[in-house]
């Protein structure tokens, strides 16, 4: 989950004085007097129990954890015609989706880069379901190199990454098919886009490391049986080298299997191919280092650091000198340089040091660039490759800037900046001069002058200050009737950072709030703020999220009639928990993609991965009671009056399975009691979020969008 894609959720509403549904203005779309609703479906309890140290628990819809059944098959189907019945009878549902479709279509372009004699990049007309891979050399016009949108009929295959040999003549891709995390690799010729021997199957969680143009790494685990494809755990991850021209069958197991036997095993080259070097980890926090000098012929792999407990990873070398990105000793992160010859830690040396702000670093043009978080927004040093400060990079604002890398020798490299009223823009970067300028230049319609973006710190329940951003249009009144989206996630170190939405456009025309905290668990302010909202510790998350909630009714940004929540995967769990501890404080809520059953999430595909954040039921009794407090399958109550809720999920989530929603969603509808509809949507041919295609993002977003300002009783202003 860590570092993966994180899902925005987003929510369109109609603010203050405009809420009365009475108005007759031809452009205003009431929402629905009353909502005729079908039944839910009537959902067989099983009779299976667990026994945790003493505890017996009851689970009674383990038999949706089958999710290839005939039974889960069929209970999928009744609950999704409930959804869209409902669905169907909001006014204002289908303005919305064709509103979407007029914002979305608009060209959007990746930055840029450089491999072999070409020039890549990535660009989407407007509605395309899938980015389009072009290539061009100087003065040439761009070509299609390739075009995921063929790769099926709907949409749904997406190109989920493209590796290039050094010299650029050969690329493998991968594929995922219906946005699973299973993936095919194709070979192909540059210069012809013919294919290179056979496509290979069942990678997973996996780069591509090119060695020459004789082959490449992968890794990978054994496939789980048939019928549990998606939902089988994946224990043991294993590297292999793939030797072009041979049967996948063939190749050679590198690292992992029976001898060292890790959970997630990754591989990558140096720039100039010298050293291969290999991170194996058991969670989603820490790792082991290994390198293996492929100038020495018959050279064996080398240990660097032998334990968990701290991340590092190789971001260069010059010669034999390793620099080598890590948080060792420094929880906010620091570079330091090792001679390949000894590489033990006790001979690490600092060449940039820890610092108050959290820091991630890249390589380009022969130059470090240092971007640091200064309360969750981009701070960039550009260093020298003896650690001496050249200069900071000049920003367009507050924000988020991403992507300073190239390879060595250029003179020039790309980045984005953005924020939640700033388009995503690619600037072109000389970074002999530190001079920018705007390569491309967001085409979306909004107008970034009508709309402000503040930081405000407010106190959680046990006193720590939390930082938060919250978004809206210029000069609202906060009169506690303005109706806002929260959005959160708090944890594996992943940082919320500002990042505009086409999506929350709608929202913020209509007079909304954006609010966005940077919750205990995140990485935003280093491991110590990460490891604050881990194990016995995550309801520091949950509190940080509820006080943010209260933050914003007490300063009058909005009240309970107007707060929606939303979250995705460790998010969905966030929002679970907070609406079966706090179910008054919120009207609507959107757990999407959520780990909602903590007692069993690490039996599930690499499920166990997580144990490192959240703990397991079986660790110790201590353990398995906090978990079973706040699990939100556990902590839904009998005869409780819930927020309207609108579960999301999809039938190829292998990674988050969707038995965690189903099982969710079923006792929510057996125990709610109140008027507010309790649904879920289960989107088929999708997976946990990555590679959804266009079409199905904009549905999805109409849906979660309608189904809010509905329960709200919101106008929605055309």
């Amino acid at each position: 989950m860590k570092k993966l894609l994180l899902l925005t959720l987003s929510a369109a509403i109609f603010a203050g004085c405009s809420n009365n549904k009475t108005n007759t203005s031809e452009d205003m779309i009431a929402p629905a007097d009353t909502i005729k609703t079908l039944p839910y479906p009537k959902t067989a309890k099983g009779n299976v129990t667990d026994d945790y140290f003493g505890t017996i628990v009851p689970d009674p819809y383990r038999w949706l954890e089958n999710d290839t059944s005939a039974e889960t098959k069929a209970w999928v189907e009744e609950e999704n015609k409930v959804t869209q019945n409902y669905l169907e009878q909001i006014p204002y549902r289908e303005a919305i989706k064709k509103k979407l479709e007029v914002l979305w279509n608009y060209e959007k372009f990746s930055a840029p880069f450089k491999e072999g004699n070409y020039t890549y990049f990535y660009k989407n007309d407007g509605l395309q379901n899938q980015s389009v891979l072009y290539r061009q050399t100087e003065g040439s016009e761009p070509e299609v190199f390739l075009d995921p949108n063929k790769f099926s009929g709907d949409g749904t295959t997406s190109l989920a990454g493209i590796d290039f040999s050094k010299n650029g003549s050969l690329a493998a891709y991968q594929i995922s098919e219906g946005g699973s995390d299973w993936r095919k690799v194709i070979v192909i010729k540059t210069s012809d886009k013919t294919t290179v021997g056979d496509t290979l199957t069942d990678v997973k969680f996996s780069g591509l490391a090119w060695q020459g143009t004789e082959g490449f790494y992968y890794s990978s685990y054994d496939k789980p049986a048939e019928g549990s494809q998606l939902s089988g755990l994946t224990q043991y991850h294993k590297l292999f080298f793939h030797q072009l021209g041979t049967p996948q069958s063939a190749d050679k197991l590198i690292f992992g299997g029976g001898q060292t036997p890790r959970r997630y095993i990754g591989a990558y080259l140096t720039e100039d191919e010298r050293f291969l070097v290999i991170t194996a980890a058991n969670s989603t926090t820490g790792n082991e280092l290994y390198f293996k000098d492929l100038s020495k012929p018959n050279s064996g792999i080398v240990k660097v650091v032998g334990n968990f407990d701290s991340e590092q990873s190789v971001l260069t070398n010059k010669a034999s000198v390793l620099y080598i990105y890590t948080n060792y000793k420094a929880p906010n992160y620091r570079l330091v340089t090792v001679d390949a010859a000894n590489p033990a830690i006790s001979n690490w040396k600092d060449m940039i040091a820890e610092t108050t702000n959290v820091m991630s670093a890249a390589t380009g043009g022969d130059k470090i660039f240092a971007n640091y978080l200064k309360d969750a927004t981009s701070l960039v040093m550009q260093y020298d490759m003896s650690g001496t400060k050249e200069r900071e990079i000049a920003l367009p604002g507050i924000g988020t800037a991403d992507g300073f890398s190239a390879k060595k020798g250029e003179s020039e490299l790309y980045f984005t900046f953005t924020s939640y009223v700033y388009p995503s823009t690619i600037f072109k970067y000389n970074i002999g001069t530190g001079q920018s300028e705007i390569y491309k230049k967001s085409g979306v319609q909004f107008d970034p002058e009508k709309y402000e973006s503040k930081q405000v710190f407010y106190n959680s329940k046990d006193g720590t200050k939390i930082p938060m951003i919250i978004t809206h249009k210029k000069g609202i009144e906060l009169n506690g009737k303005n109706p806002t989206l929260l959005y959160g996630y708090g944890g594996f170190s992943v940082n919320l950072t500002p990042a505009f939405s086409t999506s929350n456009i709608i929202l913020l025309e209509q007079g909304g709030i954006y609010a966005v905290p940077n919750l205990r668990g995140g990485g935003e302010y280093g491991e110590k703020w990460h490891l604050a909202g881990t194990k016995m510790q995550k309801q520091n998350v949950f509190d940080d999220f509820i006080a943010a909630a209260q933050y914003l009714i007490d300063q009058k940004y909005t009240s309970t009639p107007y707060l929606a929540i939303s979250g995705g995967s460790n998010g969905g769990l966030l929002v679970g928990a907070a609406m079966t501890q706090r179910p008054e404080l919120f009207k609507v809520a959107f757990p999407a993609v959520g780990v909602m059953d903590m007692l069993r999430y690490n039996k599930f595909t690499a499920g166990a991965g997580w144990a490192y954040d959240y703990g397991t039921a079986e660790d110790s009794k201590e353990m398995f009671e906090y978990l079973y407090k706040y699990s939100p399958y556990s902590a839904l109550k009998a005869g409780t009056n819930y927020p309207a809720t609108m579960v999301t999920t999809a039938d190829h989530d292998d990674r988050v399975v969707p038995a965690h929603s189903f099982k969710f969603a079923a006792r929510l509808q057996e125990y709610h009691k109140g008027n507010s509809p309790v649904l879920i949507r289960i989107e088929s041919k999708a997976g946990h979020g990555a590679g959804k295609p266009t079409s199905k993002i904009i549905e999805e977003q109409a849906d979660k969008w309608s189904f809010m300002f509905q329960n709200m009783k919101i106008n929605y202003q055309k």
